[in-house]
């Protein structure tokens, strides 16, 4: 078996029906050259058993851990040790893929640059169509265009970056004039060599939100990385459900404090220091 070009590690709790979707928008990529790392922070049966169930056109794998509260970078951590690729995408269990999404973090991989991209929060009737097959993602510009103020009325947020915009179309300038400032957990990717010289994901953080993402950023900066933009080009679908944020001042304090002392290279990831 030839060695894959890049690793799509998946994080997933417990949400089978949003993972089956997620799934099959992996299996209908234009560029198949890679292995899948699904990373469970939890050890559910009937996941286990969805999984089994899979055939899956690409190497997959499947990792868990006890159930012990949030402990996402943990299992982020145990993915980056399980990959056999040198090149990392990072995705999670709500966020269906156009089929483009792989080809684009591949081809715009660099040694020196972080990708990030973006994506648009569906609305609760769009998300129905998309979980029962009645909304493709290669099929999401239309709907988007013509369905505008109707799910933008609905709730749905974000929506110019549902539009894929192909970069040799007319508007193909697009996306060159789109940045990114802070990672977003959900839509990334970096050689692995990246992150293993910050030392990977920071274990400290064991409460939702920051320490997947925005601690990454800073981190990834010092150690002289670029943040490049791949939004409207690695494009995404985030299945519409009631998030239950925590409140993030504890998270945000802590990254503050190591950025006074310039820890980005973090002491409790990929190696305890």
């Amino acid at each position: 078996m030839n060695k894959p070009i890049a690793s799509l590690i998946i994080s997933t709790y417990k949400n089978t029906e949003f993972l089956k979707v997620v799934l099959d928008s992996v299996f209908n990529q234009t560029d198949m050259r890679f292995e899948i790392i699904i990373s469970e922070d939890a050890e559910h049966d009937h996941v286990k058993s969805f999984i089994e169930s899979i055939k899956s056109p690409v190497p997959l794998y499947h990792l868990t851990q006890p159930d012990l509260g949030w402990r996402k970078n943990l299992a982020l951590n145990r993915a980056i040790e399980a990959t056999n690729s040198d090149y990392l995408v990072f995705i999670d269990e709500d966020c269906v893929l156009h089929p483009r999404f792989m080809e684009f973090h591949i081809k715009y991989a660099c040694e020196k640059a972080v990708l990030g991209g973006k994506r648009i929060k569906l609305d609760p009737f769009s998300t129905k169509k998309m979980v029962k097959g009645d909304l493709l993602p290669g099929n999401m510009n239309s709907y988007l265009l013509t369905n505008y103020f109707k799910i933008k009325k609905n709730g749905a947020r974000f929506i110019e970056e549902g539009f894929f915009i192909n970069p040799r179309g007319i508007l193909g300038f697009v996306p060159r004039l789109r940045s990114m400032y802070q990672l977003k957990g959900c839509n990334m990717s970096f050689p692995k060599s990246a992150i293993y010289k910050i030392n990977g994901f920071d274990e400290d953080y064991i409460r939702p939100a920051i320490g997947e993402d925005i601690d990454l950023t800073w981190r990834f900066q010092r150690a002289g990385y670029k943040i490049n933009s791949v939004r409207n080009l690695a494009v995404q679908y985030h299945l519409y459900h009631k998030e239950n944020w925590h409140d993030q001042e504890q998270n945000y304090q802590m990254m503050m404090e190591k950025q006074k002392r310039n820890e980005f290279v973090c002491r409790n990831g990929l190696v305890k220091l």
